[in-house]
């Protein structure tokens, strides 16, 4: 069994970590406007959207760090890594189109691309490490709800 690297593992769970808090100081106090929208049924309240992406953006960062750490061929590990920053940057932006711009339809497209980009993560992950990609498959869970509840913002507003 290797040992864990715990600098490396770090700065791996550090990275999702800056990449929603970033997004989230930016979107900060948009909250109490998204509050204010017509919401979907089986919509949460505001607090555990922090909860539950403070622990998928752990979960993304310890997939990481299995694929960044791993054996694998350096060529797979860069494409497979090289996909979740594409896939960061992605979710990165979308608060910003959503909470701060209020671009709900844009939204949902830029969503569906994230979901797309998240699958494609998965199976690129799981080539090297079952587990990594496993660790994302409540993030793929998470998203799929957000589109529905974002669809749903759509056509309520």
């Amino acid at each position: 069994m290797n040992r864990i690297n715990w600098k490396k593992l770090a700065v791996c769970v550090g990275i999702p970590l800056l990449v929603g808090a970033v997004s989230s100081l930016l979107t900060r106090g948009e909250m109490e406007s998204f509050s204010k929208l017509n919401q979907p049924a089986l919509s949460p309240p505001g607090w555990l959207f922090l909860v539950v992406w403070t622990i998928l953006y752990v979960l993304m960062g310890v997939a990481s760090y299995l694929v960044y750490v791993s054996n694998a061929p350096e060529d797979l590990k860069g494409r497979s890594l090289l996909l979740y920053g594409v896939q960061l940057f992605f979710n990165f932006w979308w608060p910003l189109f959503f909470f701060k711009w209020h671009f709900f339809l844009f939204s949902f497209v830029w969503l569906v691309g994230l979901w797309i980009l998240i699958l494609f993560n998965i199976k690129s992950f799981s080539r090297i490490s079952k587990t990594a990609g496993r660790l994302l498959i409540p993030y793929l869970l998470w998203v799929t709800f957000a589109a529905y509840l974002n669809w749903g913002i759509f056509l309520l507003n």
